[in-house]
C-alpha cells in the first residue's frame, strides 16, 4: 500500500481557498483547481516507489491484478480527482470509445500534432466521469425539454433571441436542439457578442432561475456558450449527490467543490465558455440532442456500510464509508487496485493515517482494512 503525494493543478478557473481549506492547509493566493490521484502520464501520483505510472508498468499484474489487465490493459484505467471550481468550466461532451478511436486515428492520418491546440483526440478512450458534491455544487448536464428552453429564453424579453425560441418551438426535439445549437455556435461573432451582452443584463435583472446565467456571462462575457448554457438543465447539488456525465452528453461545472473520477482520457470537445479551440463540425457530430433529466445520483446501499454510486461504466467504481465513532474496522480487500481518499475526520488504512484530501493505492489483493471516524472515498474497476 502506498501513501500518494499528488499534484494540484492550478487552472484559471480553479478555486483559491476550496482545496486548501480540505487540506488544512494557507492559500497561495493562486488557483487550486483539482488534484490528480493515479497515473495518468499528465502529473502521476507520486510514491515511496517512483511515480504510480513508474510502479504500474514495472508490474501491471502485481500492481493492477490479471483480471484487470485482461478487461482494461496495462494501466490504471481511471483517475480521481478533487475537483475545486471557483468560476465555470468549459462546455463540453466527451466522445464514445467508437468515435474516440475513429477521431484519434484519423488526425494521426492527417498529421495534427497531439499537442497541437486544435487536436480534438489526444487518446483512444472515452471519458465517462463522476462528480460526487463535497459542499453544495452548481454544474449543467444534458439538454432541457426544447419548450422548457424556449420558455427560459423567451423570459428574458431579448428580441434577437426570438428566431432561437420560434425554432425550438417549431421542430421535433432532436432537431430543434441541433438547430439551435448550431446557430448559437454559427452565429456572426460580434453580432452573437451583443445578443449576450443583453442576455446578461436581462438575467442580472430577473434573478432567480437566470442567476446561474448572469454568473456565467460576468466570468465569460460575450460568449456564445451562455446562450448555448441556457439549452442545459441546471442543477445543484447538495453534499453526497452525484452526477454521472455519459459520452454526448453537454454539461459544464460552475462552482463547489467535489470528488471526481473519469476513465484515463483527456478526450474534449467544446462548446464555449473557453478561449480554446471549438471544432463546431465535430461537436455537432458527437453531441447527444436528446432532453433529459440530469438523473442526479445518491449512494446506494452495499455490503458492510459501502455506499455505492451505481453507473454504466465499468473502468471506475466510486463509493464511500461514513465511519462514526467507534465503528469497527472495515476490510476493503479486493482483487482489484483501489485509490482511498479521505474527505473528512481521521481514518486509518495499514500503516497510514488519512486526515482531509490524503490518499493511499492499494495494489490488487494486498490486505486493505480503514477504521477511525471520518469519510473514505473508494476508487477501483468494475470486473
Amino acid at each position: 500500500m502506498d501513501r500518494l503525494d499528488n499534484t494540484v493543478r492550478p487552472y484559471a478557473w480553479g478555486s483559491t481557498t476550496a482545496i486548501p481549506r480540505l487540506l488544512g492547509t494557507e492559500p497561495t493566493g493562486e488557483p487550486q483547481a483539482e488534484m490528480w490521484m493515479g497515473a495518468h502520464p499528465g502529473a502521476p501520483s507520486r510514491t515511496g516507489r517512483g511515480t504510480l505510472a513508474e510502479v504500474v508498468d514495472a508490474d501491471p499484474e502485481r500492481e493492477l491484478g490479471a483480471a484487470t489487465v485482461a478487461k482494461f490493459g496495462p494501466r490504471l484505467p481511471f483517475l480521481l480527482k478533487l475537483l475545486a471550481a471557483g468560476s465555470p468550466l468549459s462546455l463540453q461532451v466527451h466522445p464514445d470509445l467508437a468515435q474516440a478511436h475513429a477521431g484519434y486515428e484519423d488526425e494521426e492520418r492527417r498529421g495534427v500534432p497531439v499537442t497541437a491546440p486544435h487536436r480534438n483526440y489526444k487518446d483512444t478512450n472515452h471519458k465517462p466521469e463522476l462528480i460526487c458534491a463535497l459542499t453544495e455544487f452548481d454544474g449543467l448536464c444534458g439538454f432541457r425539454d426544447p419548450l422548457r428552453a424556449a420558455e427560459l429564453l423567451d423570459g428574458l424579453g431579448v428580441d434577437s433571441l426570438k428566431p432561437y425560441v420560434d425554432l425550438l418551438h417549431a421542430s421535433p426535439e432532436e432537431a430543434a436542439l441541433r438547430e439551435v445549437l448550431t446557430a448559437v455556435l454559427t452565429a456572426d461573432p460580434d453580432e452573437m457578442a451583443r445578443t449576450v451582452t443583453e442576455t446578461a443584463a436581462a438575467c442580472d435583472r430577473l434573478g432567480g432561475d437566470y442567476a446561474p446565467y448572469a454568473g456565467i456571462a460576468h466570468h465569460y462575457p460575450g460568449d456564445p456558450g451562455v446562450i448555448a448554457a441556457m439549452l442545459l438543465n441546471h442543477v445543484r447539488l447538495q453534499p453526497g449527490e452525484a452526477l454521472y456525465l455519459g459520452a454526448g452528453v453537454p454539461h459544464a461545472y460552475l462552482d463547489g467543490l467535489g470528488v471526481e473520477i473519469m476513465a484515463n482520457s483527456d478526450n474534449v470537445l467544446r462548446c464555449g465558455l473557453t478561449p480554446k479551440h471549438v471544432d463546431v463540425p465535430e461537436l455537432l457530430r458527437i453531441v447527444r440532442f436528446e432532453a433529459a433529466d440530469p438523473g442526479v445520483l445518491r449512494p446506494e446501499a452495499g455490503p458492510d456500510d459501502e455506499e455505492v454510486y451505481e453507473t454504466p461504466t465499468d473502468e471506475f467504481r466510486l463509493s464511500r464509508y461514513v465511519l462514526p465513532e467507534g465503528a469497527p474496522a472495515h476490510d476493503l480487500t479486493l482483487d482489484a487496485p483501489q485509490i482511498l481518499l479521505c474527505t473528512a475526520g481521521a481514518v486509518r488504512t495499514g500503516e497510514h493515517e488519512l486526515s482531509p484530501g490524503h490518499s493511499v493505492f492499494v495494489p490488487a489483493g494486498e490486505k486493505a482494512e480503514v477504521s477511525g471516524t471520518g469519510t473514505v472515498f473508494r476508487a477501483t474497476v468494475v470486473l
